[in-house]
């Protein structure tokens, strides 16, 4: 059994998931912490055997059937762009579904000038700056991750200049850390 981890947090980790699971010599996969991405991609790899984890994004999780039919009955024209952290049900009605960044191109290359956006609301500003004549629709007010929004310009901008927060790890655990971060990208090339 391989362990894959993927960390809601960072937008290329679900890019790369599909292509990584794929590369996997074992059938059995244990995928965490999300269990939404773990079932969208297990339906792409019907071969593989998917043991879920409990896990999940509270913002894509907390999307439901209802918020996105009452999105859709307030913006009838708009196509519904979903990431996969979202539950089962939400991806089978949407238009797209894809990574942060697949939705950022799919709604950049589409002749559609309506969307609505099942993922957190940070990609709203790439998705506005790149398609100023389109319009981009929230499921409901809650898709705010307070966690992400805790990183900010300012706050790595001194940390880099102050350098007060130190992190010490002893070598031989940096050494057993890296491997399995070696190995996703070596995968997933």
């Amino acid at each position: 059994m391989n362990i894959y981890a993927d960390n809601a947090a960072t937008t290329r980790m679900s890019d790369n998931a599909l292509k990584i699971c794929q590369n996997l010599p074992n059938k059995d996969i244990f995928f965490i912490p999300d269990q939404n991405l773990a079932r969208y991609i297990a339906n792409k790899l019907p071969e593989k055997n998917f043991i879920f984890n409990d896990g999940f994004c509270h913002v894509h999780h907390g999307i439901r059937i209802a918020d996105v039919n009452k999105a859709k009955e307030l913006f009838p024209d708009a196509k519904v762009l979903t990431h996969p952290e979202c539950r089962q049900e939400i991806c089978d009605i949407s238009d797209f579904v894809g990574s942060t960044s697949e939705i950022i191109d799919y709604a950049t290359k589409s002749e559609h000038k309506e969307f609505i956006v099942c993922t957190e609301i940070g990609v709203f500003y790439e998705l506005q700056k790149k398609n100023p004549e389109k319009e981009f629709h929230q499921v409901k007010i809650s898709q705010i991750c307070p966690n992400m929004k805790k990183v900010t310009l300012e706050k790595v901008k001194n940390a880099m200049l102050e350098q007060k927060q130190e992190v010490i790890l002893s070598d031989e655990l940096m050494k057993l850390s890296n491997l399995p971060l070696e190995k996703m990208l070596e995968i997933a090339k």
